[in-house]
């Protein structure tokens, strides 16, 4: 009984603290979106990181967790649980159906923040949070819940996604292409010849310091999700972290430096990113060289995917498409391809890796589960955006996006001047 309890314990403290870890990747988006965008729209990623984390926190222990873990009703949503209350006895664990929902919080915070980035400098403040409270409410717990609930559809297909590359990043990916596209471009983005300008970021150091966070923050993300101190496989799922991070950023550097003549390196820190994105489905199941593999074609992927945009004049200011809709995808159909045998042949319906002579089964329920996750992201989000537009504009005016949303939406700039008093009317241009 002692032992029972000390390992409860440690499963407990583990979750807590981990999820802690994923709360501060907040702070790592809050100062890599900050760094991306202009000095005066810095104040607005930070109010809309606040967001992601009061309004996506709420909503999801009113009624999200409920709808993405509660009583399965034909593997498509949960019918129980709302506000953390009634019988959730089906969501049998070793450590409490708090500590786990504190955990799953975390998640889908982060969830929300990877559409923040692709509609930075331009959003609503009013409309954002309501596209929050559908993202986290809607969207994600439906999308989870196919995935990752007992009794949801494609999980009981046999897909393997450890630790979120389809239903976190794909989903955030592809409904953060959808907000892209249906806010539009920053004015002054593109010309009228259709060539992207350069938007020179504001702080590169800061957004290098956000992806350090990030970084730190995602071995919580992955080797959390074991939801166990104790499991044999932590050790494992850290060092293919590492390297496919590794691999990203350094693909990167060589990549762009081929391509552009310099190592371009806001490109190399998303491509760290990209590699961290890529790994997550599969952390616990590829082996290290399959992991430096993703890693590799996730850095260089998001790299011809952000040119691609630009040339499609789509406008993702810190690209939240290439790194995580893109890489998590890439990520996601890896697992049919490089999963190995001995790790990932008792998950699921037993399928592992095309490459290890498990056939085609794996890759083909990845492929099918990668594709609902991703087109339900992109409409649900387009059609959220539809409905709020409808009540609160999407988009801010001209002149407030001109000024900037700091002064323009909020009031009050990031930095203050050194000497007197800031006249907002003169920022304003009144």
């Amino acid at each position: 009984m002692e032992l029972i309890e000390l390992s409860k314990g440690l499963d407990t403290v583990w979750v807590v603290l981990t999820a802690a870890m994923i709360l501060l990747m907040e702070g790592g988006f809050a100062l890599l979106e900050a760094g991306f965008v202009r000095q005066k729209n810095a104040v607005s990623i930070i109010m809309k990181v606040f967001v992601d984390i009061v309004f996506g926190a709420l909503v999801f222990y009113a009624f999200g967790f409920a709808l993405m873990y509660g009583a399965d009703a034909a593997g498509l949503i949960g019918t129980n649980g709302f506000m953390l209350r009634g019988d959730l006895s089906h969501i049998s664990l070793n450590i409490s159906h708090e500590t786990y929902w504190l955990f799953q919080c975390a998640f889908v915070i982060a969830v929300i923040s990877i559409v923040s980035g692709a509609v930075a400098e331009r959003i609503h403040f009013r409309a954002y949070i309501l596209l929050t409270i559908a993202m986290t409410g809607l969207i994600y717990p439906l999308a989870g819940h196919w995935v990752w609930a007992a009794g949801g559809w494609i999980g009981k297909l046999g897909m393997i996604d450890f630790a979120g590359s389809a239903v976190i990043h794909a989903l955030g990916g592809f409904a953060a292409l959808a907000a892209a596209l249906f806010i539009g471009p920053r004015i002054g983005k593109f010309g009228k010849d259709g060539k992207a300008n350069i938007v020179p970021p504001s702080n590169l150091p800061l957004a290098s310091v956000g992806a350090f966070i990030l970084w730190f923050g995602w071995f919580g993300f992955n080797a959390g999700s074991t939801l166990s101190a104790t499991n044999e496989s932590i050790g494992h799922i850290a060092v293919t972290t590492m390297l496919s991070a590794a691999a990203g950023g350094a693909a990167c550097i060589l990549f762009t430096m081929f391509r552009y003549k310099k190592a371009d390196p806001p490109m190399v820190i998303n491509g760290s990113l990209a590699g961290l994105v890529g790994i997550t489905a599969g952390c616990a199941f590829v082996s290290d060289g399959a992991a430096i593999l993703i890693g590799a074609v996730s850095g260089v992927a998001m790299v011809l995917v952000t040119e691609w945009l630009e040339r499609r004049q789509i406008d993702d200011p810190v690209g939240a498409f290439a790194v995580h809709g893109v890489s998590g995808s890439i990520g996601t159909l890896a697992v049919g391809l490089f999963a190995l045998p001995e790790l990932a042949s008792g998950v699921g319906r037993g399928y592992y890796g095309l490459l290890y002579g498990g056939g085609w089964s794996l890759l083909g329920v990845q492929a099918l589960g990668l594709a609902v996750v991703a087109a339900w992201g992109f409409l649900m989000s387009w059609a959220a955006l539809w409905l709020i537009n409808r009540v609160v504009p999407a988009r801010v005016s001209k002149d407030e996006e001109l000024v900037g949303l700091d002064v323009g939406i909020h009031g009050v700039p990031a930095y203050s001047r050194e000497h007197g008093f800031i006249d907002l009317d003169q920022l304003k241009g009144n």
